[in-house]
């Protein structure tokens, strides 16, 4: 039994008992502002845990996992008009849970779990020529669920698992192909993160650590190149603004930003948690919003391009052996919620 798969049963052991806790709405739903829509699904076959990114105005969903296989195909999605197109696969060995990130106009993909082993390679995806290219491998060790952004120029990837969780953080610099250590995320150690960016700066929020959900949020500031830790996404204060803090921690969870928010989506946390929650940058404060209306999913793929944040693909349990999606959803925080839609 690989390390991955001991993860994930030690996490699915209580699965029955907060399934209906925290993956079905409740009956304040009502109450919530923010709509979830359908839209035209996925183009290519179900899968979980794979990568995401957004060069120009196109996203990319690339490798993944559907229960059978690892995969290594390559997906591009048009805004404008609405439908995927299958690009050049990836030539590493297929695999999921890798970090991926974009410059203005490339993306890059690196590290990942293929069943058996965890990889250190990186690679960059020229959506122009429709070609992949390796580049100087990831100087961390080999791990999948890392997380990774880009600032300024500058792509920095870290946390992880492999036998072990990580909280260093290294970056890239694509115009000389060298990576560099930056300074490691403070607090917790974690795996299966996500992060937002806001006016230039990074948000790491949510993951894994021993079997807890770490509650710690940092902010990295890339011109100063600090850590900056933000108020807790649980109740740990005697101020009431946290009081209804109880349903934001999670892993594998999936991000995107609307008009200067930060919004967490799906995820798990012991079972399936389709609570939505939007962050103020400004006020460092959340706000709870109508739960994801698909079915309840973790390890989806996020992503938002004008100011319009969507969410796909994922799996329906906590395991490795569960349903696979291929459904897509468009957020839209300032409707109201309509189940009829």
């Amino acid at each position: 039994m690989n390390d991955r798969t001991k993860l994930l049963m030690g996490l699915s052991l209580s699965v029955f008992s907060l399934f209906c806790f925290f993956s079905c709405s409740d009956d304040s739903d009502g109450d919530l502002v923010g709509n979830w829509v359908r839209r035209s699904d996925f183009g290519g076959p179900v899968r979980g845990d794979a990568s995401c990114i957004v060069i120009g105005r196109k996203a990319y969903i690339i490798g993944g996992y559907n229960g059978r296989q690892r995969l290594n195909d390559i997906w591009e999605y048009n805004i404008d008009l609405g439908y995927w197109t299958q690009k050049a696969d990836f030539p590493g060995t297929a695999r999921n849970s890798s970090f991926a990130f974009a410059s203005e106009n490339k993306g890059y993909y690196g590290t990942g779990f293929d069943g058996v082993n965890y990889y250190n390679d990186f690679w960059e995806y020229d959506p122009d020529n429709n070609q992949w290219t390796q580049k100087a491998d990831f100087p961390g060790m080999a791990r999948n669920g890392a997380t990774a952004f880009y600032l300024n120029g500058i792509g920095y990837a870290g946390t992880g698992f492999n036998t072990n969780y990580y909280m260093d953080f290294y970056k890239y610099d694509p115009t000389t192909d060298q990576w560099e250590t930056s300074a490691s995320i403070q607090g917790t150690k974690r795996a299966f993160a996500t992060n937002f960016i806001i006016n230039n700066k990074a948000y790491i929020v949510g993951g894994l650590n021993n079997g807890a959900y770490p509650s710690d949020f940092w902010m990295f500031d890339p011109d100063t190149q600090t850590w900056e830790q933000k108020a807790q996404i649980s109740d740990k204060t005697d101020s009431d603004f946290d009081d209804d803090y109880t349903t934001i921690t999670r892993l594998n969870t999936v991000s995107f930003v609307i008009n200067g928010l930060g919004y967490l989506a799906t995820g798990e946390t012991g079972g399936l948690n389709s609570y939505t929650w939007e962050y103020n940058p400004i006020t460092d404060r959340w706000t709870e919003r109508t739960s994801f209306e698909g079915s309840a999913r973790t390890a989806a793929a996020g992503f938002s391009i004008d100011n319009r944040g969507f969410v796909l693909t994922g799996r329906g349990s906590t395991t490795t052996t569960s349903l696979y999606f291929d459904d897509m959803w468009e957020f839209k925080p300032r409707d109201e919620y309509n189940e009829y839609d």
